[in-house]
């Protein structure tokens, strides 16, 4: 089955960080990508830009409307995601725990609807 790990922390922690802070949790993370990649877990990721670089759109009555940055003002921001192959539930959160972002942020895990 398929789930999605989405990865949330703080932007301004992560981007207050050290050089060395940042190149030690970078490598944590390829480490961790690594693993899922031999695991046969790991269908696939991505980092996402800052929340200052999104932009949201909404329709009402027919018309478009879009604001930049995200939806709501939160702690902490959806920053990237994997999506993984596990066997279940259980077998999904042990992998989301891995995800170093666990240790400062939160990681939530979804199903993926297989609607085909």
């Amino acid at each position: 089955m398929r789930y999605l790990c989405l990865i949330y922390d703080e932007e301004k922690k992560q981007a207050g960080m050290s050089k060395s802070d940042g190149e030690a949790m970078m490598s944590e993370y390829g480490a961790f990508t690594d693993s899922i990649k031999k695991s046969g877990q790991f269908v696939g990721g991505e980092a996402l830009q800052p929340t200052s670089a999104a932009t949201t759109v909404r329709v009402r009555a027919g018309k478009m409307s879009s604001t930049d940055g995200p939806f709501a003002e939160t702690k902490e921001q959806l920053g990237g995601y994997y999506l993984i192959n596990a066997k279940d539930l259980n077998d999904a959160m042990k992998v989301a725990a891995r995800i170093p972002a666990a240790k400062s942020g939160s990681v939530e895990v979804r199903p993926i609807l297989e609607i085909m």
